[in-house]
């Protein structure tokens, strides 16, 4: 969310006089704390008035008793100067519709873009889903760039910095929004197929008029040729009267010898009047078939023109009401001050200026140059560029003498003898780093011919250890020589194990192949055994010796691991292939040979071998 601006000011130069207001945020509530109103001595439009001089003398007064520093301001442009178009874009993503509004700005601008300043905006209500506008209404707003350069002339003669340009129309809708519909915009969805009841603003200005018609989400507006100016020439025509005299009697009418003939005078005018309202309501409803306008409100010092109202609500068949308050304007010291009570209705465009400015109300557009704006932020950072290129001139020269000092301490003539005693010093630090690492390499790779060499010879001890443990599972009769005739005793009487391969393979960690699945499997053979039962033709190969005589068995089945069979660490896995023909005795032959010979040797056997003296040691397999 933006930053809220402290204090901003709403600037309107009439035909008659300047208006001003000031307001300010108080929590969330706008509070208006100053007010002006400066009549001309003469009305702008005059023959023989000095628009210019008028306009300056106003201004000067104007600055001369508020103060404006510190302060955003926001000025207004007659909507005749201007041109407000409202058109619905097809439904199309959100992104686009600049696009879009680029090409209606050229079909509907009958000038050149570059000689005219524009803006647009998505108005109140449309409806946005997935970043695609699916039923929105854009209004389109410009100025001739010479219009608003124009517009800007005293207040740039008078060094005012001018933030906002608006039109006036479209500042009384911003206005009549917040003031009178804020709550409908806040908690209400639009509906284009039923809409809410609209209003009518009449803003009834010197030489011409704004008729606004609103529901606060959609508006439009059209500007009138009948203003103030209209009557008071009806008077100087019909009683042949000055301008000055006409202007007088106009507004005090009901002060006049004869107010009848007076308002008999006016009366084509108030005709002329009505004629252009209705013909602007029914204009608008032949666009916006289903819009239902409930009431009328009045806007402008020329409402109180004796009659007028009355006048209105007799011949337009609707309430017409004049906007004699504003609802959620706060500051009492300035909506109870009798000269701003006097003028409330001249005091609608700067409200709505003062609005806009503090970010309320539905109205985002502004007409200011761009050049303009650019200019201005230039102009605001010239100091700060000034003090910062200061600074840095600063920084260099003193840099540049600590540099001269330093040089001077540090120049080749001082330092290179010492330099080069360094770089000597430096080669010999690296050749002798270089023979280190030389002689670190040879140690290496002597180191793993070493290893290899110890390696190879523990490994053929190793495989004798091996073949001395598996020989006693031979079982071999020793009352059967080995050359004995099968004819005297046949193979299926001999008991003996024939080894066809003994195959090995080195495991960094043993439970990577005595894993759960077949630690399992082993241990339920094993109590099947110890319990002579078969156990179920399972493939119990006999295993092998790890580095040091531990025993393993190659198997493959499901189950659960036995807590007792865990076997970890590095070590040889060793497979056996072998066959015998025993087969003499029912229930101890075939694999039952096996279990109860070469299996039970390797489970509960043990073997002698030398220790690393040389000793006899029995070990378990």
């Amino acid at each position: 969310m933006s930053k809220k601006q402290s204090h901003v000011w709403g600037i309107e130069i009439g035909q008659s006089g300047l208006k001003a207001l000031r307001c300010h945020y108080d929590g969330n509530a706008i509070v208006a704390d100053t007010f002006d109103f400066i009549e001309y001595p003469k009305i702008l439009s005059q023959p023989d008035s000095e628009p210019e001089k008028l306009v300056a003398d106003a201004l000067s007064q104007f600055i001369s008793r508020n103060d404006l520093r510190h302060c955003k301001v926001g000025i207004s442009v007659p909507g005749q100067s201007g041109l407000s178009k409202f058109f619905k874009p097809p439904p199309v993503e959100v992104k686009k519709i600049a696009d879009i509004v680029r090409y209606e700005a050229k079909q509907q601008i009958p000038f050149d873009l570059n000689d005219v300043i524009w803006d647009f905006q998505q108005m109140a209500g449309s409806n946005i889903e997935d970043g695609y506008a699916l039923e929105s209404e854009v209004g389109l707003f410009a100025m001739k760039r010479e219009a608003v350069f124009r517009a800007l002339k005293p207040f740039r003669t008078a060094n005012i910095d001018v933030d906002l340009i608006q039109l006036a129309p479209m500042s009384v809708y911003g206005m009549l929004a917040y003031d009178r519909f804020s709550e409908r915009l806040a908690n209400e969805t639009f509906d284009p197929e039923h809409p809410p009841k609209s209003t009518v603003l009449l803003s009834v200005g010197t030489d011409s008029s704004d008729l606004i018609v609103t529901n606060g989400f959609r508006v439009w507006q059209r500007s009138m040729p009948i203003g103030g100016n209209h009557f008071t020439r009806q008077l100087t025509k019909d009683l042949k009267l000055t301008f000055a005299k006409a202007e007088h009697l106009k507004r005090n009418a009901m002060q006049a010898d004869d107010p009848k003939l007076i308002f008999q005078a006016m009366r084509p005018i108030f005709n002329d009047l009505v004629t252009e309202i209705q013909r602007s309501i029914g204009f608008f409803k032949s666009l916006n078939k289903k819009a239902e306008i409930e009431s009328i409100l009045l806007l402008g010092n020329t409402v109180k023109l004796p009659g007028l109202q009355p006048f209105l609500n007799k011949n337009l068949g609707y309430e017409v009401e004049a906007l004699e308050k504003f609802a959620r304007l706060e500051g009492t010291e300035v909506t109870g001050a009798p000269a701003f009570k006097e003028n409330q209705l001249a005091f609608g465009v700067v409200y709505g200026l003062c609005l806009q400015l503090l970010g309320q109300g539905p109205i985002t557009t502004n007409l200011v140059p761009r050049e303009i704006v650019v200019e201005r932020i230039v102009r605001a950072k010239k100091p700060w560029v000034v003090l910062t290129l200061a600074a840095l001139i600063a920084g260099f020269v003193i840099n540049y003498v600590f540099f001269q000092k330093t040089d001077s301490e540090l120049s080749e003539a001082r330092w290179s003898t010492a330099e080069a005693a360094s770089k000597r010093a430096k080669a010999a630090s690296d050749t002798e780093k270089q023979e280190d690492e030389k002689r670190k390499s040879q140690i290496d790779l002597l180191k793993k011919i070493g290893g290899e060499v110890s390696s190879n010879n523990d490994r053929r001890v190793l495989w004798l250890e091996l073949l001395t443990a598996i020989q006693g599972g031979l079982n071999r009769d020793p009352k059967i020589p080995l050359d004995e005739s099968p004819e005297k005793i046949p193979y299926s009487d001999r008991p003996d194990f024939h080894f066809t391969r003994i195959d090995s393979l080195f495991q960094e960690d043993l439970s990577t192949w005595f894993n759960p699945t077949v630690a399992a499997e082993y241990d339920r053979q094993k109590r099947a055994r110890e319990n002579n039962l078969n156990p179920n033709q399972a493939v119990a190969t006999p295993a092998a010796t790890a580095d040091g005589g531990a025993a393993a068995v190659d198997a493959t089945a499901s189950g659960e691991p036995a807590s007792d069979a865990a076997i970890t660490g590095p070590g040889w896995v060793v497979e056996i292939d072998a066959f015998h023909y025993f087969n003499g005795r029912a229930g101890k032959e075939k694999e039952e040979h096996v279990y109860n010979h070469l299996l039970h040797y390797l489970e509960n056997g043990s073997v002698t071998l030398p220790d690393e003296d040389g000793k006899p040691v029995s070990f378990t397999l």
